[in-house]
């Protein structure tokens, strides 16, 4: 379980795990700065785990903004939470977004039924359709406004790569959830790859809703042309990588100036397989594959650069805008 809680009586304490899925930070990056930072006093389970409110993780979801929007965590972590949601203009308050459901597409009978006792208060989810499976979603109304589709897919592999792509198509929906019990490590990166965000089961339904806004908050995808793959657009461009590069010389690590170059030798070559494809329609298939190739890979350094990024207090782009 990821939360443990009395009802009743003590309110639900999140683990290390559950705390940094939550925030929107790598689980390596929230021990990271707790080791460094001393950012929380988080409780200690009978085994010695970590446990963290949900103050605790709204806390470390301002600094994970902050440090976005280009802040040093080393500044940022000895500000309190009033101060904190003053700097991204909050004056003390939540934000008010966090009261409004996100609007919601289901795909998973259990999950549906289990939604439903909760309710939309409890739940943080405006459920506009829902059907039992992937191959169902073209049934659903398009124009139901729903901003995210949520998919339960208890057993995962990768024949449900496609289908979830598909089923995004179909719903016309910003942004996809998949939830699943045991999956292959390799389909699940493939699932990021299509912009999705892949998470197991939450044994708190609760969650799901700060699970659906995280997905909103996460990069748009390209709409792919002659039916070829999307891949997520760059999240750095050649002049954040320099404004990266030149903050990390303070560093001893060279890491951020290394990665930086693949960054920008990898996104050139992106760019320049899909202008080859323009100019020689004969080749247009290879050319194709290889400017996918090339996006794939710049999307797992991106991934990289960000956590090297937040774990060492470099500035990274606003990525929620």
């Amino acid at each position: 379980m990821s939360s443990l809680s009395k009802p009743g009586q003590d309110p639900i304490m999140y683990r290390t795990g559950a705390a940094a899925r939550l925030a929107g930070l790598p689980v390596e990056t929230l021990r990271v700065w707790e080791r460094r930072y001393s950012l929380s006093d988080a409780q200690r389970s009978e085994r010695g785990q970590r446990l963290y409110s949900a103050e605790q993780v709204a806390r470390l979801s301002l600094l994970k903004q902050l440090v976005d929007q280009g802040h040093s965590i080393g500044v940022l972590a000895g500000l309190s939470r009033e101060q904190l949601q003053s700097m991204l203009g909050l004056n003390g308050q939540a934000p008010s977004t966090a009261a409004i459901p996100v609007r919601v597409m289901l795909v998973g009978g259990a999950l549906a039924r289990r939604i439903a006792a909760m309710g939309r208060d409890a739940s943080g989810l405006d459920v506009r359709g829902h059907c039992a499976s992937l191959d169902q979603v073209p049934q659903l109304p398009r124009d139901a406004g729903a901003e995210v589709l949520v998919a339960e897919l208890s057993e995962l592999d990768d024949t449900a790569v496609p289908l979830v792509v598909a089923a995004r198509e179909e719903a016309g929906v910003a942004a996809v959830v998949v939830l699943y019990r045991f999956c292959p490590s390799a389909t699940i990166r493939a699932l990021r790859a299509q912009g999705c965000l892949v998470a197991r089961i939450p044994a708190d339904l609760g969650e799901l809703g700060l699970l659906c806004r995280s997905a909103l908050g996460g990069q748009r995808m390209q709409v792919p042309e002659q039916g070829m793959p999307a891949v997520a657009p760059r999240r750095f461009d050649e002049d954040m990588l320099e404004t990266i590069t030149a903050a990390g010389n303070r560093l001893a690590c060279e890491c951020p100036r290394h990665l930086s170059d693949l960054l920008m030798m990898v996104g050139s070559f992106e760019r320049y397989s899909i202008q080859c494809a323009s100019r020689n329609p004969d080749d247009a298939a290879l050319h194709a594959q290889l400017a996918l190739a090339a996006g794939r890979s710049r999307v797992l350094l991106e991934d990289a650069m960000e956590k090297l990024a937040i774990a060492e207090g470099l500035p990274l782009p606003n990525r929620w805008s």
